[in-house]
C-alpha cells in the first residue's frame, strides 16, 4: 500500500533517508510529502481521463502552500471552499479563471472576493443568487456561476455521501428550474453544472453508474438553461485504500465510460467540457506522518508504543474524523522495512485522552524508544483537518521533498 522508496531497509522521501530528513526538519512529529509521487499520481489520474475531461485539485484535501505551487503546474485548475483557500490557490499561481468556489453558506464577503478574482462560483442556494446579483451590480462584473445540483438518487456505496436525499449541499433537482430562472433574471454569467455525489469511493462500478445517472439528471434541465453549458463538473470521489482489506480503485474502464458520458452531453450541449475534481486520490498516498517513539510499556500483557504525535495532527488516522469501526492506517518502523512483525502493539499518542490512539493490534517489527514510526496514506486530510491547538502541543511541521 505504501509507495515510498526503500533502500537498505530504510524509508526514503524524495530520495532522502528518513532519519536524515528528520534531522533536517529538526523535530518530530512532521508530515513529509514526496513531490515525485505527487507528479506520478497526477499522471495516473490523467491516464484515466479521455480528451475533453479536465482535472482539477480539491484544495481542501491538503492546502500546504508548497504542495499547491507544485500542483498548479500539473492540474487544469483548483477547487476551493473558502476565501482562505481562494487566496492560497491564487498565491500558488493558479489562474483565477481556473478556480472553482464551492460549498454551502458562503459569506457575502467571500462571494465578493470570488467575483472580484474572476473565479467560477458553484451556486448552492437561491440566497447566493440574490447576493451575487448585488455584488455583480456593485462591481460591474457579472459573476461566473455554475449551479450545484443535489441529485435525485441515493449514494449508498461511498465512504461519505454528499448528495442524494436531504442535503446541505447544492440545490435539489426539483428546485433547479426555479433557481436557473433566478440566475437568468439576475444577469449572472451561467457556465454549467456541478454535481458532487460522494467521496472515498473504491468501487469503480459505482462511480461509472453515478456518472451516467448524473448525465441523465442534468439533461432533464436542457429546456431550463439560462445560457450555453460550457462545462459540467461531475465531482470526483475517487478513493484510496487505507486498510488491509481495501483494494485500489480500478481505473481501466474510466476513459471509455467518461468518454461515453461526455459524448451524450455533447449531443445536447455541443462543445461542453467535463471536469473531474480530485483531492485525496492525488495526494493521499504521497504523504507520511512521522513520529518518534517516546516510550515502550507493557500493561497487563498489552504492549504500548507511545509516540510524540497523534490526533492533534493526524485526527483521521485515529478514527476520530468519522470512522464507525476504527481500524489503523498502515504503519511502519522507518529503518526496519521488510522485517517481520514481532508482536501486535497499540500505538498511542501523548495526549491525555484515550481517543489519542493511532491503532490497536498493529503488527510492527521490534521498536524501541527513539525509533521513527510512520503512518502512511497521510497526504490528505491530515494537518489541516486536525485540532492542532488541543492540549497546546507544538504545531506540526509539513515538508515537501
Amino acid at each position: 500500500m505504501q509507495a515510498f522508496e526503500v533502500f537498505d531497509g530504510e524509508l526514503r522521501v524524495g530520495g532522502v533517508p528518513l532519519r536524515l530528513l528528520a534531522e533536517r526538519v529538526g523535530q518530530t512529529p512532521f508530515f513529509a510529502y514526496d513531490r515525485q509521487l505527487v507528479t506520478r499520481r497526477v499522471e495516473l489520474a490523467r491516464s484515466a481521463l479521455p480528451e475533453g475531461v479536465s482535472l482539477t485539485y480539491a484544495v481542501k484535501a491538503n492546502p500546504m502552500p508548497a504542495l499547491l505551487a507544485h500542483l498548479a503546474g500539473l492540474v487544469d485548475g483548483m477547487d476551493v471552499a473558502s476565501a482562505g483557500e481562494l487566496k492560497a490557490a491564487l498565491d500558488a499561481g493558479c489562474a483565477p479563471a481556473q478556480i472553482c468556489f464551492a460549498g454551502p453558506g458562503k459569506r457575502a464577503q467571500e462571494l465578493t472576493q470570488a467575483v472580484a478574482a474572476g473565479a467560477l462560483l458553484h451556486v448552492e442556494s437561491a440566497r447566493e443568487v440574490s447576493v451575487l446579483s448585488e455584488v455583480s451590480a456593485r462591481l460591474g462584473v457579472p459573476a461566473r456561476v455554475a449551479l450545484r445540483i443535489n441529485p435525485d438518487f441515493d449514494m449508498r456505496s461511498a465512504g461519505m455521501r454528499m448528495g442524494g436525499g436531504a442535503q446541505v449541499f447544492g440545490v435539489d433537482l426539483e428546485q433547479a428550474p426555479t433557481v436557473l430562472r433566478q440566475i437568468q433574471a439576475a444577469g449572472l454569467h451561467f457556465e454549467g453544472f456541478h454535481v458532487y455525489a460522494a467521496t472515498q469511493v473504491l468501487q469503480a462500478d459505482w462511480l461509472i453508474q453515478s456518472w451516467h445517472h448524473m448525465a441523465d439528471m442534468l439533461l432533464k434541465l436542457t429546456d431550463e438553461l439560462p445560457g450555453p453549458v460550457q462545462a459540467v463538473n461531475l465531482g470526483g470521489g475517487w478513493g484510496i485504500p487505507y486498510f488491509a482489506a481495501d483494494k485500489p480503485l480500478e481505473l481501466a474502464r474510466f476513459p471509455d465510460e467518461l468518454g461515453a458520458v461526455l459524448a451524450r452531453l455533447r449531443q445536447a450541449w455541443p462543445g461542453v467540457g467535463m471536469v473531474q475534481e480530485l483531492g485525496r486520490f492525488l495526494v493521499g498516498p504521497t504523504g507520511m506522518y512521522v513520529t518518534r517513539v517516546q516510550d515502550r510499556k507493557v500493561s497487563r500483557g498489552q504492549t504500548f508504543l507511545v509516540v510524540d504525535g497523534g490526533m492533534h495532527h493526524q485526527l483521521a488516522a485515529t478514527g476520530n474524523l468519522g470512522q464507525i469501526i476504527r481500524r489503523p492506517y498502515p504503519m511502519a518502523i522507518a529503518h526496519r522495512m521488510g522485517q517481520a512483525p514481532a508482536e501486535p502493539v497499540t500505538v498511542a499518542g501523548p495526549l491525555c485522552t484515550p481517543l489519542d490512539c493511532l491503532g490497536t493490534g498493529v503488527p510492527l517489527p521490534p521498536a524501541e524508544v527513539g525509533d521513527l514510526l510512520v503512518v502512511f496514506q497521510s497526504g490528505a486530510y491530515g494537518a489541516s483537518a486536525s485540532p492542532q491547538g488541543f492540549l497546546s502541543h507544538p504545531a506540526c511541521i509539513e515538508v515537501l521533498v
